[in-house]
């Protein structure tokens, strides 16, 4: 496992890329550590429509992803920002099976989701109780975000709340 460079990680499962993309630019706003969730199953994969029909049967029926093991020590970072895809108004089933791994390692727990239309809610009230915790903050960037421009704003917003918290839960420090 890596040392941290950063006291945030951002930790995302993507099978399009959307969630992906979203997690590597709040990690450049953030100058956070990144990690993808990944499956062992690296040849299968979960792309192609046979594939993306398996993956909303494994979030309906919370079925447990096997994944490899990560490359980071979520216990050194004082947030983890957790980045998962709402299948069918489910959080993905690798970052459920990831939280539920390592959520009890984690300081402070930030939530980001990535969906079409609906289900934010129920992913990540999901997401909240595989990890035992509840979020500090929780962002929600949905398709109709990305048409109309309006992701970014969110995703600084998301940014500046983290900080915000980070800063706030930190005992200051005296210079003597």
């Amino acid at each position: 496992m890596s040392e941290p460079r950063s006291p945030i990680l951002v930790v995302y499962y993507s099978r399009s890329g959307r969630t992906r993309r979203i997690a590597e630019m709040l990690a450049s706003e953030l100058g956070a550590d990144i990690e993808p969730i990944c499956e062992r199953r690296l040849g299968v994969g979960r792309k192609g429509a046979r594939s993306y029909v398996g993956s909303l049967v494994d979030a309906w029926l919370q079925r447990r992803a096997d994944l490899l093991p990560a490359r980071h020590d979520v216990s050194s970072y004082d947030v983890v920002v957790v980045g998962s895809a709402v299948w069918a108004r489910h959080a993905s089933a690798p970052a459920v099976t990831w939280l539920k791994e390592h959520g009890g390692h984690i300081q402070r727990l930030a939530l980001l989701c990535c969906l079409r239309r609906r289900g934010a809610t129920q992913a990540l009230t999901q997401l909240a109780r595989a990890a035992g915790k509840p979020a500090i903050a929780s962002c929600v960037v949905a398709a109709r975000d990305l048409r109309l421009g309006v992701d970014g704003l969110k995703r600084q917003a998301f940014a500046r709340s983290i900080r915000h918290r980070l800063q706030a839960r930190r005992p200051t420090e005296r210079v003597v």
